[in-house]
């Protein structure tokens, strides 16, 4: 990937023995923020952003744990449920709280998003519906199938654009599931298939389609 203009930090915050964050700060001040799991990527989709013609962004990454199934128990509220509660309030309440401190930005929900990519779009999933006040909206790309919509909707909700590949039958299912129970409780949804399979580059190249749609260029 080619240099980027504005700047990565990592930091290490006290949560389970400590759990790293990675912040993209755009080189402009940033109008909007997105928040999300899977840290590490937070490079590949910074350099997204900056060869796109959207506004300013920044990017806080929570890093994953290494293991899969301790990763999806964060992730998803089905399997652990007090796991997945513990690192809520971490990713909710203390990295915000962080980013205010630390960065100094203001983050009104109507500029704030939360995005995730795999299991990590059943974390931006379950995260936003259950945050509405704190993220306006929601993007996410191939979620897996241990969140699933239940017959009851929260009475307010984010925008939600989802976006999954032709070739992962599987994870297109889910996100078209999402799709037609988010609009049959009235939110706004954008669905939107790419060609491409599990973890092709659709994801990155998609992130500045959603920041368009949600904030504006």
């Amino acid at each position: 990937m080619s240099s980027i203009a504005g700047e990565l930090i990592t930091e290490r915050l006290e949560y389970d023995g400590g759990r790293q964050v990675t912040v993209y700060v755009p080189p402009v001040p940033a109008d909007a923020v997105v928040f999300a799991g899977d840290g590490h990527l937070v490079s590949q989709w910074s350099g997204s952003l900056e060869a796109a013609d959207v506004t300013s962004t920044m990017i806080v990454g929570v890093h994953r744990l290494s293991d899969e199934t301790l990763r999806l128990n964060e992730y998803s509220p089905g399997f652990e449920p007090e796991r997945f509660a513990g690192h809520e309030k971490f990713f909710v309440e203390d990295v915000r709280g962080w980013v205010r401190a630390r960065f100094g930005v203001a983050m009104p929900p109507e500029r704030t998003a939360v995005f995730g990519v795999s299991a990590g779009g059943e974390l931006a999933l379950a995260v936003g519906l259950g945050h509405p006040d704190v993220y306006s909206a929601i993007f996410c790309a191939s979620p897996g199938g241990g969140y699933q919509p239940t017959g009851v909707m929260p009475s307010s909700l984010p925008r939600v654009y989802l976006v999954a590949g032709t070739l992962e039958p599987f994870f297109r299912d889910n996100a078209t599931r999402w799709a037609t129970a988010l609009r049959d409780a009235g939110a706004d949804v954008v669905m939107t298939e790419r060609v491409g399979s599990h973890g092709d580059r659709f994801w990155q190249e998609e992130l500045p389609l959603m920041v368009a749609w949600a904030f504006g260029r």
